[in-house]
């Protein structure tokens, strides 16, 4: 089972996660940035959802510190937020991220698409990378 990090301050939308997907992936679930950076190197998520208002250090910051582990470069991060203004997407792709999911999440079917082809692709390159020995 692939394990997903869910960094949410919010109890109510982590429950609302957990409902979703939790039959699909191993969850982990954390309150704030300092959190999950520190479970990182022991967890190794396969994927992590993180949401970009956090208390003290929001999710661009999350996210900088992640991909700045040479081990987690290759990490796909989704962004999480209720900030759903024209150009937010293009702005948090450009910050980083690998994909964005806007919240309320009303339709787990699109999130758990997207989770599959972000796990799919880094496989792909995972397993591409093995067989040229690098």
């Amino acid at each position: 089972m692939k394990k997903i990090a869910i960094v949410e301050d919010n109890l109510d939308n982590r429950l609302i996660l957990n409902a979703m997907i939790g039959h699909l992936y191993a969850l982990s679930e954390y309150e704030n940035g300092p959190d999950v950076l520190a479970a990182l190197p022991e967890l190794k998520p396969d994927l992590v959802l993180l949401d970009i208002s956090l208390p003290g250090m929001d999710g661009t910051e999350v996210l900088t510190q992640i991909k700045n582990q040479p081990q987690f470069q290759r990490l796909p991060v989704i962004a999480l937020t209720a900030h759903a203004m024209s150009g937010d997407r293009e702005r948090f792709l450009a910050l980083g991220f690998d994909a964005y999911f806007s919240k309320p999440i009303l339709d787990e079917h699109d999130l758990i698409q997207l989770i599959d082809s972000l796990l799919a692709m880094t496989c792909k390159e995972h397993s591409s990378t093995n067989v040229s020995g690098e």
